[in-house]
């Protein structure tokens, strides 16, 4: 079984470790486990390509590879250049710190890198671990992936719809931020929406006068309807969302066609 990992949080991030643990106990013996991820942190750059620019590969050893460049970059140089001869069985984009559910889909290079390659007709999965006020992980804060992530995934591969077209279906796992063995479940989900906006904006002045903005994310988790990846994963459960790419509102096609008439 030949997997590719990718990630937002560069190559040398933690969770990159994990995923690679993950991918390690889902091929088994016969693992041909492929790592190309990007040089540095690429969070919330979401299905960002670099087709402006040339991406810098550089192979740091065998089979582990650093792009200058996105997830979805990341994912484009493996099929395309690194892995052409044969494309991995499987993609896993992760495992992300920090969750990406409800709106944070939408931004998640994470999330990105796994929807690229379901474009290209791949299987893939985004892997994120939630970090909030409710952690109570102690020791390893990426404990509930780590033992999660396998089973889950293993299940994925072999029970779950892969639709290939016309946009192939990814799956989005976010694990609670829990330690393992608190863990309450797992459970299928549609993606959520918080109450309050997802970002804010906090001025800074710099000691040259100029100013800055930071970015400030909004919590409310909990505030969601119950069955969504954001209230479940908060309620302790590991979530898996199908997602596609396509972005069309199908249920509103017809009644837009009479209102065009």
């Amino acid at each position: 079984m030949r997997i590719l990992i990718t990630n937002d949080d560069g190559i040398s991030a933690p969770g990159l470790a994990v995923a690679e643990a993950i991918a390690a106990e889902l091929a088994g013996t016969d693992a041909d486990v492929w790592v190309v991820a990007p040089a540095f942190e690429q969070s919330g750059v979401g299905h960002c390509v670099s087709y402006i620019r040339p991406m810098r590969l550089e192979r740091l050893e065998a089979r582990r590879f650093a792009v200058e460049g996105s997830p979805a970059d990341c994912v484009l140089a493996a099929v395309g250049e690194i892995l052409r001869d044969r494309p991995p069985d499987l993609v896993i984009s992760g495992v992300n710190r920090g969750h990406n559910l409800a709106e944070d889909t939408l931004y998640s290079g994470t999330v990105g890198g796994a929807m690229e390659a379901a474009l290209t007709g791949l299987r893939a999965v985004a892997l994120s671990q939630y970090f909030g006020p409710l952690d109570r992980v102690e020791g390893d804060p990426f404990d509930a992936a780590r033992v999660w992530g396998a089973r889950v995934c293993r299940r994925l591969i072999e029970t779950a719809a892969w639709a290939p077209a016309p946009y192939g279906v990814f799956y989005n796992l976010n694990f609670p931020p829990l330690p393992a063995a608190e863990v309450r479940g797992v459970r299928a989900t549609v993606q959520g929406q918080r109450l309050a906006p997802t970002f804010g904006v906090q001025p800074h002045v710099a000691p040259n006068g100029r100013q800055y903005l930071w970015l400030t994310h909004a919590h409310g988790n909990g505030d969601t309807l119950p069955g969504s990846d954001s209230r479940e994963c908060h309620d302790g459960f590991v979530t898996v969302t199908p997602l596609r790419a396509d972005l069309t509102a199908h249920d509103l096609v017809a009644p837009l066609a009479a209102a065009l008439e």
